[in-house]
């Protein structure tokens, strides 16, 4: 046998991935005597390329963000807001921060809480009435 110097590279593990791609391969080309070491590329166009072509345009479009905050954790980050302002650092040291979260971590909470226009806009309307 000998020594070599990627052992990968000398003794190679069968990859039934790499075969089934190659029978597909050959299948679509109609070319039976494509060797496994061979690394032509095959141009091979679509039947229905449309389908294609809708899929990756649904993939680009940008999506609707589905998150919302819960009622109680949009009501705890309100009452720190119309309480303390932006001021993180005694939010973070008031009674109702029951799960003694960082000012950090009240911060980031605003932040996506401010990012949902949905619930935060409710929050406007109700601090300027």
């Amino acid at each position: 046998m000998g020594l070599a110097y990627d052992a990968n590279e000398a003794v190679q593990i069968p990859n039934v991935k790499h075969e089934m791609l190659e029978d597909a391969k050959r299948k679509v080309t109609g070319n039976e005597d494509l060797s496994d070491h061979e690394n032509e590329e095959i141009n091979v166009t679509a039947a229905k390329s449309y389908v294609m072509e809708k899929l990756e345009s649904e993939a680009k479009a940008p999506r609707e963000r589905l998150l919302k905050l819960p009622k109680g954790q949009a009501q705890f980050l309100t009452y720190l807001i119309k309480k303390y302002g932006e001021d993180y650092k005694t939010m973070s040291k008031d009674k109702k921060n029951h799960y003694q979260l960082t000012w950090k971590q009240i911060r980031a909470k605003i932040k996506v809480f401010k990012g949902i226009p949905e619930q935060y806009n409710k929050f406007v309307e109700n601090s300027n009435t």
